[in-house]
């Protein structure tokens, strides 16, 4: 689903089903349709307090209303023009969210910046202008260049910042609505989008005996070795600089038959109370977001902000911090920010898809069973890009996307059921209230931040190096030949039945009598919820 953020940079590309993609294998043409264009005009330019994440999230509210599913986006105009290219690829990764087969932005110097920001070199740089240029492609189309299937005009300043959720990657909200918004939808029948609850017990809360990890850390379960336990380096630490709980679970929490259980020796009870609208998990995660140093460093700044004035996440808030490259972790340690993002729970716990896709791992068993017990109404709010039911965690309800520095203003907050431009988010040391505005990161500070994410040399070297950054992966024992030697007793790859006693040659065909529909499905039903 990510393929379309080569979109971005002005390739034309997107990915395709697990049948399509064996029948290439095997030789086979991939046929489809020449689609409609459809030319989004960009305007103007991002307001202060707005992000990539917020102009992301009002496209795709805009393109799935206007029905680009099959069709080609492009985007051009002075607006687009403007934007660099990570912003652009935020846009363009999340084609499959609003329903196209690509958005597309054109190579530009933009582009080019990009390429030299990461390394390429320069010989391969003008390269691709001069083929660009003797194609007459170059450049970001203004209005009126080219003839669109249909054009969609979008003006940058009326770009606020919001959410989108609590089931749908479309279903956009303003920031200021989202109170509002869940208490609709909590009362809301089911058919209607909403949760179907009584409206008396949106306040209900209750009490919570869990694991207090402050001095400790969850021991495992599976089967793990000594060898690979992280070692306690101080307090919540460890000497690889991640949250140990978070560390110990990612490790086990593999196909194994154990769960991850509280020690009870290295884990002390500790009560606290949850509630409908509570947040229980708060992930910066998704190359979406985390491939964009903009809103990463806008994160870390809150971060440092509220760290500076001693602000806690409440306990009930399962945070962590997944980049998709360890270039992410290199500018943002060199820029001093991963200690507060450290400092408030933002600690690394791996590279790659882990919330965004479910695999967040357990919440606290006390806190599931209470859930379970009581039906509540529990939100996560993450930067990814889809927020399905069930996607994110199978008793989290409600679940949010958001930039990458909301995500961190809402962990600190414990609950969507606050209006953040206006109430307080939380208190200091001095038990004064914080508002949102104190700790928000100026578009002037991540400008001067942004200096030190761009660094070709840190670029070529973690990219070069990959191999050796990969112990285990280089333990993996491996062969060479031209088949495959498939372990016959393998439990996880076995052949599928399709193949049980296959022929080249046609079998005999018979009637089918009687034959069902298992179940008519009606529109937005994912495979989360099959």
């Amino acid at each position: 689903s990510h393929t379309t953020m080569i979109n971005g940079l002005g390739i034309v590309g997107w990915g395709v089903g697990g049948i399509e993609a064996e029948a290439g294998m095997l030789g086979q043409p991939v046929y489809f349709l020449t689609p409609d264009v459809v030319g989004v005009h960009l305007s103007g330019e991002l307001s202060q307090g707005s992000t990539a994440t917020d102009l992301v999230l009002r496209i795709t509210e805009m393109l799935r209303k206007a029905n680009v599913v099959g069709k080609f986006v492009e985007f051009f105009g002075d607006g687009a023009a403007a934007l660099n290219a990570t912003d652009r690829a935020t846009i363009a990764n999340m084609a499959p969210e609003y329903g196209a087969t690509m958005g597309f932005f054109g190579v530009d110097d933009k582009t080019l910046d990009y390429f030299a920001a990461t390394g390429r070199p320069q010989e391969q740089i003008d390269t691709i202008r001069s083929y660009y240029t003797a194609q007459g492609m170059f450049g970001i189309p203004r209005d009126g260049d080219v003839d669109y299937s249909t054009v969609i005009d979008l003006d940058l300043g009326t770009i606020n910042p919001a959410v989108a959720g609590p089931k749908r990657p479309q279903d956009r909200i303003e920031l200021s609505n989202l109170d509002d918004r869940f208490k609709e939808l909590f009362s809301l029948s089911v058919a209607d989008g909403g949760y179907g609850k009584s409206a008396e017990d949106l306040e209900q809360r209750f009490v919570v005996t869990m694991c207090e990890t402050s001095d400790g850390f969850v021991s495992g379960g599976g089967d793990q070795s000594q060898r690979s336990s992280p070692v306690v380096q101080s307090g919540n630490d460890s000497t690889a600089d991640t949250n140990v709980r978070s560390e110990v679970e990612m490790m086990n929490n593999r196909p194994t038959p154990n769960r991850v259980d509280p020690d009870g020796a290295d884990c002390p009870p500790a009560q606290t109370n949850i509630g409908n609208g509570d947040v229980l998990i708060a992930a910066i995660t998704s190359c979406t977001n985390t491939s964009n140093p903009s809103v990463m460093i806008a994160a870390g700044i809150v971060a440092k902000k509220a760290a500076e004035r001693g602000m806690k996440v409440p306990a009930y808030v399962k945070t962590s911090l997944a980049p998709g490259s360890r270039v992410v972790t290199e500018y943002l340690e060199k820029a001093g920010l991963q200690k507060y993002l450290n400092e408030i729970g933002f600690n690394l716990v791996g590279y790659g898809c882990t919330t965004c896709i479910g695999n967040s791992g357990p919440l606290d068993p006390a806190i599931e069973e209470e859930i379970v017990e009581n039906d509540i109404i529990a939100a996560s709010v993450l930067s990814g890009n889809r927020n399905f039911e069930a996607r994110v965690h199978q008793n989290i309800k409600a679940n949010f996307l958001m930039s990458p520095p909301l995500v961190v203003a809402y962990a600190l907050a414990g609950t969507v059921l606050k209006d953040v431009n206006l109430d307080p988010i939380g208190l200091d040391k001095d038990g004064n209230e914080v508002y949102l505005k104190d700790i928000w990161a100026s578009l002037d500070e991540v400008r001067e931040m942004l200096q030190t994410a761009y660094d070709p040399e840190t670029y070529k070297r973690l990219y070069t190096e990959f191999a050796e950054q990969n112990p285990l992966w280089n333990d993996v024992r491996s062969t060479t030949g031209t088949l495959y030697e498939w372990d016959a007793n393998s439990t996880y790859i076995q052949e599928p039945p399709f193949f049980e006693d296959f022929s080249m040659e046609s079998g005999r065909f018979s009637d089918f009598h009687g034959a069902r529909a298992l179940a008519i499905f009606g529109d937005s039903v994912t495979t989360d919820h099959i």
